[in-house]
């Protein structure tokens, strides 16, 4: 039986009775006017078959992850076509960040180790259907031969009579890095010839790349409709993790959503109201719910033609018995500068010519309480401005919150997350952080992916 939510507002002590051993219990903490949607922690919901004991989930099982992979078909001798995603950051030239190469190194090893002729083919950039020289992948190439310590032979072009020859010369364990996919105006119009021609370069297709997983391209989907498919490791790994968070989660079960704008995760927060125990809101997005509440918000980030939008996630989450947690206290600045004048204020009194940039310190204390309660967490989008240190801490609050939470799997949902806890220094110190950004988000959204949806079922 569902128990009637309770709202507290206003001038309610809001009281948190741990339900965990080790934890100090019935602390109270007072907070300005906000609603927060309360109820009692119910069970784990429908259950699925799942070979793994999350949160510490085996590749080894179907879980929630009903795709062949590389394990299910034999390699040796084949030519394999392997979609990566190499789509790193670079400065003059150089890789800032190579996360995404060391992702990938699990299924091209495991393919070379396995015998089979590996052509790797990625994109780079947004180059628009040309060739565009500072997206070219040899610094790629150079800084993946670097990790697996073994030569990576690149062409100058992803299809054509050189890229033939070179996968003629290929022998077992050899591995061929093919030039930018986006470079060709059909990759991303998922122009069958273009996918037909990478598919005569190979015998077999693996997609490893889930942060493109939510394109239908010609490298993520056109291609395997001509050639036996399966999933790599890393895409293995994300469906598990997030398909497990979603279908069956250990409860509670807490989604903590940030970023710039409602009207980027309509679909998330949609969705996953019907799963969560807890949703946290924060960052910019957070002042359009602050405003459906009749506060003012002065200058703060506002989505105007939102706010009815706001109302009715407030109320289904009330409908749904989910705990709704908004900002009690806000860092505000006098303009948008990291030596602007700043101060904290109650949500309800945000001066009128000032901005809201990051969450305040009782809001950082009242979301990391419901951190440490927490079994599941899933986080997607920053608290605040976190590339101004000023109104970083809201962010790192969260982080270290994670990090610190021994019973909490924290699953980071790619994006400005992911590129938070990279700055703090906390990545090490995540469960899982998804290399997908745009492909997390749909997922969340609970779209089917089309990268995905292309793989043969087991």
């Amino acid at each position: 039986m569902t128990t009637k939510p309770a709202i507290r507002t206003a001038s309610s002590t809001w009281r948190r009775t741990s339900r965990r051993k080790g934890c100090k219990t019935g602390s109270a903490l007072s907070f300005p006017p906000v609603q927060v949607y309360n109820r009692k922690m119910e069970g784990s919901g429908e259950m699925i078959p799942t070979p793994f004991p999350f949160p510490t989930p085996s590749l080894k099982g179907a879980g929630t992850m009903n795709k062949k992979t590389v394990r299910d078909v034999d390699v040796k001798g084949k030519r394999v076509f392997c979609r990566v995603d190499f789509n790193v950051p670079m400065e003059e030239g150089a890789i800032t960040d190579d996360t995404r190469i060391r992702a990938a190194l699990p299924t091209i090893r495991y393919l070379i180790e396995h015998g089979a002729k590996v052509i790797l083919a990625s994109h780079l950039g947004r180059p628009k259907g040309k060739v565009v020289e500072e997206l070219r992948l040899d610094a790629v190439a150079k800084r993946l031969g670097e990790l697996l310590e073994r030569p990576v032979v690149k062409t100058n072009e992803a299809i054509g009579d050189e890229v033939k020859a070179a996968v003629d010369r290929l022998n077992e364990g050899d591995v061929l890095l093919l030039e930018n996919v986006r470079f060709y105006p059909g990759e991303e119009k998922n122009d069958l010839e273009l996918a037909k021609a990478f598919a005569e370069l190979a015998d077999l297709y693996v997609n490893d790349a889930f942060g493109a997983a939510h394109r239908a391209h010609a490298s993520t989907e056109g291609i395997a409709h001509y050639l036996p498919a399966v999933a790599g490791f890393l895409m293995e790994k994300e469906l598990e993790v997030l398909g497990k968070a979603l279908s069956n989660p250990d409860r509670p079960f807490t989604a903590i959503i940030g970023g710039a704008k409602v009207k980027d995760k309509i679909g998330v927060i949609d969705n996953l109201l019907e799963k969560v125990d807890n949703l946290i809101i924060g960052g910019g997005l957070a002042y359009t719910f602050v405003k459906a509440l009749g506060h003012d918000v002065g200058k703060s980030l506002l989505e105007e033609d939102k706010i009815e939008l706001a109302k009715s996630f407030m109320e289904k989450a009330k409908e749904k018995g989910v705990r709704f947690y908004m900002p009690v206290d806000v860092v505000v600045a006098d303009r948008f500068a990291n030596d602007a004048n700043t101060k904290v204020v109650p949500i309800d009194a945000i001066p009128a010519d000032w901005e809201a940039l990051d969450i305040g310190p009782k809001t950082r204390e009242l979301y990391r309480d419901v951190i440490r309660e927490s079994k599941l967490v899933v986080w997607n989008g920053p608290m605040g401005v976190f590339e101004m240190d000023a109104f970083a801490h809201g962010t790192r609050a969260i982080a270290e919150a994670l990090a610190e939470a021994p019973d909490t799997y924290s699953v980071i949902g790619g994006g400005d997350s992911a590129a938070a806890v990279e700055k703090f220094g906390l990545a090490d110190k995540m469960d899982h952080i998804s290399t997908g950004g745009g492909a997390s988000l749909e997922f969340m959204e609970g779209k089917q992916l089309p990268g995905v949806v292309a793989l043969e079922d087991k």
